[in-house]
C-alpha cells in the first residue's frame, strides 16, 4: 500500500475505539468481552475494506478521479474539501472543549454483554465516521494504484494489534495493567476533544501527504 499504514492505523483506533477497548478489559468479564470486540473489528475492517475497494475499482472505469498532479482534478477536490471539513471539526472541538464529554453509552459498557462487545467493535470501526473516511480511502486508493485487496492486510492487520493493545497489555502485566488502565480510561474520557483534534491533525497529514 501507498499509504501509510501505521498512522491510518492508529487513526482508525483513536477516540471511541480503543477507549471501548480500555472499558472491555477493565470490566468483570475482560477477556470475554475484548474477544468479542476484537472478533467484531476484524469483520468490520475486512468487509470495510473489501467493500469499498470492490465499488472503487467497479466504478474507476466510468468516474475519473484525474491525476493527483491535476490541481483541479475531481480527486484533488474532494480530497481539499475534506480536509477543510477536518479543520472545521478540528477548530469546532477546541471551542467547545470546556463542555465536551464522551458519549454517554460508553458508560454502558463497563456492564455489557459479550454480544454487546462484539456489536461495539463491528459498528465502531466501519460506520463511525472517521473511520468509515479511512476505509472509502485505502479502498480507493488500492483501486487507483491497481493494486490487490492482499495489499491491504498490512492495515488490516495494524488496527486489530492497535485495537488489541488494552487485553495484550492486560495479559503481559495483569497486576501493573490493572492498575494502570483505569487510569488511562478516564484521562481519555476527559480528555475526549483533545483525541478528536489529535485525529484530525493526523488524518489531514496523511491527505496532505
Amino acid at each position: 500500500m501507498i499509504l501509510q499504514v501505521l498512522p491510518l492505523a492508529i487513526t482508525m483506533n483513536a477516540g471511541p475505539q480503543i477507549l471501548s477497548a480500555l472499558i472491555f478489559v477493565t470490566a468483570l468479564k475482560p477477556l470475554k468481552l475484548s474477544a468479542s470486540f476484537l472478533t467484531g473489528v476484524v469483520i468490520a475492517v475486512t468487509a470495510g475494506v473489501t467493500i469499498t475497494y470492490t465499488l472503487a475499482s467497479a466504478l474507476g472505469n466510468s468516474v475519473s478521479l484525474g491525476s493527483s498532479s491535476e490541481s483541479g482534478s475531481l480527486g484533488n477536490i474532494i480530497q481539499y474539501l475534506l480536509v477543510g471539513l477536518l479543520v472545521f471539526l478540528a477548530i469546532k472541538s477546541y471551542v467547545r472543549r470546556e463542555t465536551t464529554e464522551p458519549p454517554r453509552w460508553l458508560g454502558t459498557l463497563q456492564n455489557a454483554k459479550p454480544s454487546t462487545a462484539f456489536k461495539t467493535g463491528l459498528l465502531l470501526l466501519s460506520v463511525f465516521p472517521s473511520d468509515f473516511v479511512i476505509l472509502v480511502t485505502v479502498g480507493m486508493n488500492l483501486a487507483q494504484n491497481n493494486a490487490s485487496l492482499l495489499a491491504a492486510v498490512p492495515f488490516i492487520a495494524a488496527t486489530v494489534f492497535i485495537a488489541a493493545l488494552p487485553v495484550l497489555s492486560y495479559l503481559l502485566f495483569r497486576g501493573r495493567a490493572q492498575r494502570v488502565m483505569p487510569k488511562v480510561r478516564d484521562w481519555m474520557n476527559a480528555n475526549s476533544w483533545l483525541v478528536n483534534i489529535i485525529v484530525y491533525v493526523i488524518f489531514i497529514v496523511l491527505l496532505l501527504g
